[in-house]
């Protein structure tokens, strides 16, 4: 069975009133994901075929327009130096971009309503399956194990986004842990955790999934869009990447990387790999090895608005390569690079450089949506096993990466030393991972400054750690409905 996202939602969501008032408050897409009509928990979960309609409604709202849909990935490079913005119309992001968005946005309310929605939904899956017999006890075990691991990814793109970087203040507060699920509204005053706290449950939730989640689905396109064994230990690495616990990136990782070459997970009929060819990844509608967890996308009535699809923002375009940025790298610049990931990137009739990952059929921009790939895990595993000193393991998985879009390429230089070791990698993290979502995430973590930048838009100044914009405020929504929320 394919998810149909948006019909699942429309029909399956139980969503609570103050929620459903927060998207109401939401700009572009996000009203697509309100409910025609609700229906009580009794009902929901009455038949297999109705809790596995809220399992597919799970999935929907968090493939919702303003988080993992597209918007949310968006955000995360217009925050980060790779491109430039090219108008400044605050719809299109340019206060996202150019670092002036506040409390009251509609972004910063959106993709924190959008995130606890989602998190409202995992809460009332768990709820409700935790006593059922009305499906068998795998089979409840399984949905909840998914429950908890969007519920984990759901808090990890808010902890990133609203916090402090974990390693820059981990006591400080951070979010609401919202943990049981709320149909009634009126429950609204929560006290905020700390950003240790969050991350603590974050894994909670994934060592927990882990256990109960089955190592594939009957499908391709089942495994690449619903949670499995892998895509929860492969988000764990990027959960201790972010925290800077090297030795349990390590300790996860090597679940799914074997220590030698060719690196690659395989357990009973599953696979997970990188692709000999780069361009297969992004084919549209890749559910290949390579996806750990991916977001489909199958009918253009599921695909997202314009202004949040990744092609749409990519190619329309709101936002071009940053000449000074990644794309100057010689495996992009050099006329004698062989590079396969050359390909990915286009000029457009102004001479504008555009990121052409996300291109299938134009618009609409139905293309599946990567949020977990192998290479992601690969070189996680590579820069924690460099900070941990194994500097041959690292520059190995270095080299798959690169080797796999380049085969004649040997690192010379940038590998001598482990500084200079962990360096290259966090480069080439920015050569494959451009335009996924990272590079926001990725300077945060390192507590690095986002750096200034210019554009058709005008120009945006660097916002250093310690300023109050260095990661979004608490939404006004929140503050005006959380009494206790921090002010």
């Amino acid at each position: 069975m394919i998810f149909n996202y948006k019909k699942s939602i429309q029909k399956a969501l139980i969503i609570t009133p103050f929620l459903a008032l927060l998207l109401a408050g939401c700009s572009d897409n996000a009203l697509d994901t309100v409910p025609e009509t609700s229906i009580s928990t009794e009902t929901a979960f009455s038949t297999p075929a109705k809790i596995l309609a809220q399992v597919n409604g799970l999935y929907g709202q968090f493939s919702n327009p303003s988080l993992y849909g597209g918007r949310f990935i968006i955000f995360n490079e217009q925050r980060g130096d790779e491109f430039s913005q090219n108008d400044g119309n605050n719809s299109t992001g340019a206060n996202v971009w150019n670092q002036t968005i506040t409390s009251s946005g509609d972004f910063v309310n959106s993709v924190w309503s959008a995130a606890y929605t989602t998190i409202n939904f995992s809460n009332i899956l768990i709820d409700n399956l935790a006593t059922s017999t009305v499906v068998t006890d795998d089979l409840r075990k399984n949905y909840i194990a998914e429950a908890k691991f969007v519920r984990a990814i759901s808090y990890l793109s808010l902890v990133q986004t609203y916090a402090k970087p974990y390693a820059q203040n981990s006591a400080a507060l951070a979010l609401p842990l919202r943990l049981k699920g709320n149909t009634s509204g009126g429950i609204n005053d929560f006290t905020f955790s700390s950003v240790a706290d969050v991350y603590a449950q974050i894994l909670k939730d994934l060592d927990e999934a882990e256990v109960d989640l089955p190592e594939s689905y009957s499908t391709g396109i089942l495994t690449a869009s619903r949670a499995h064994k892998a895509t929860a230990i492969a988000l764990k690495t990027r959960v201790y990447l972010s925290k800077g616990d090297y030795a349990k990136v390590i300790s996860e990782a090597s679940k799914l990387v074997p220590a030698t070459a060719p690196f690659q997970y395989v357990s009973g009929s599953l696979t997970h790999r990188l692709e000999p060819n780069v361009a297969t990844v992004f084919g549209g509608s890749y559910v290949g090895n390579e996806a750990i967890f991916s977001i489909p996308f199958t009918t253009a009535a599921e695909a997202p608005g314009l202004q949040s699809a990744l092609g749409g923002n990519y190619l329309t375009p709101v936002i071009y390569f940053n000449t000074a940025a990644i794309i100057a790298d010689p495996v992009y610049a050099s006329a004698t690079s062989a590079d396969a990931r050359k390909g990915l990137v286009i000029t457009n009739a102004t001479g504008q450089k555009l990121l052409n990952k996300f291109k299938k059929n134009g618009a609409p921009f139905t293309d599946y949506v990567p949020v977990i790939r192998y290479a992601e895990v690969l070189l996680n595993y590579a820069e924690a096993a460099a900070q941990n000193n194994n500097l041959p393991l690292a520059q190995s998985l270095l080299a798959a990466v690169r080797n796999r879009s380049d085969a004649a390429y040997v690192f010379t230089t940038g590998v001598g030393t482990k500084d200079e070791l962990i360096a290259t990698i966090l480069n080439e993290r920015r050569i494959e991972l451009v335009g996924e979502g990272f590079r926001t995430p990725d300077l945060l973590r390192r507590v690095q400054a986002l750096p200034a930048k210019t554009g058709n838009a005008g120009q945006a100044p660097a916002v250093l750690p310690t300023a109050s914009n260095y990661v979004w405020a608490i939404p006004s929504n929140e503050l005006a409905y959380n009494k206790l929320a921090p002010r």
